[in-house]
């Protein structure tokens, strides 16, 4: 029974320590650090992440991938999440806007890697295509993986010349070494 109780207060403490507890609320505003497609020309890209959404931003973050051709308007964005697979879609999505660097559900995003000018412009279809044959696309574990962090990592590894280096805490990145 102490056992149990030292359990529950423990779950307790670290629910109580989120300040992200309501998904819906939470912020997903921009967080002002992706160059401005406006005013940057030139191709760019970019790798962020941020704490995972609740209780979980302790342990892990969340990342994801955008890219944005010379002259383009918008940015591509490409990313994991779980609650897609769950309603019956794939678990890799893309879309395309001005602010790929909007908070995680209340976590404010950090670069993992950034890439503008002439070497972003070689490397945008290299990761176009890595993103294409992303083994795990219609899929989604916590744990082991692949998850969300799975993915960059896998296009890390497809795209050597980045030289991306993944954060301690994305858990899932050794996932991607399992294709």
């Amino acid at each position: 029974m102490v056992k149990y109780l030292g359990v529950l207060l423990i779950a307790l403490s670290l629910s109580a320590c989120s300040s992200n507890n309501d998904w819906r609320t939470a912020s997903r505003e921009p967080a002002g650090i992706a160059p401005s497609p406006d005013e940057e020309k030139s191709a760019v890209i970019e790798f962020y992440a941020a704490d995972a959404f609740s209780w979980r931003g302790w342990f892990a973050v969340h990342t994801w991938v955008a890219v944005k051709e010379a002259n383009a308007t918008k940015y591509t964005v490409y990313e994991v999440t779980g609650w897609r697979v769950k309603r019956g879609l794939p678990a890799l999505s893309e879309y395309t806007t001005t602010t790929p660097d909007r908070y995680w559900f209340g976590a404010k995003p950090e670069k993992v890697l950034s890439v503008i000018g002439p070497r972003a412009e070689t490397l945008i279809p290299q990761i176009r295509d890595a993103v294409k044959r992303y083994p795990w696309a219609n899929e989604y574990t916590v744990f082991p993986g692949p998850n969300s962090n799975t993915f960059p990592t896998w296009i890390g590894l497809q795209v050597p010349e980045l030289n991306l280096d993944m954060p301690f805490s994305a858990i899932g990145s050794g996932y991607a070494d399992n294709d």
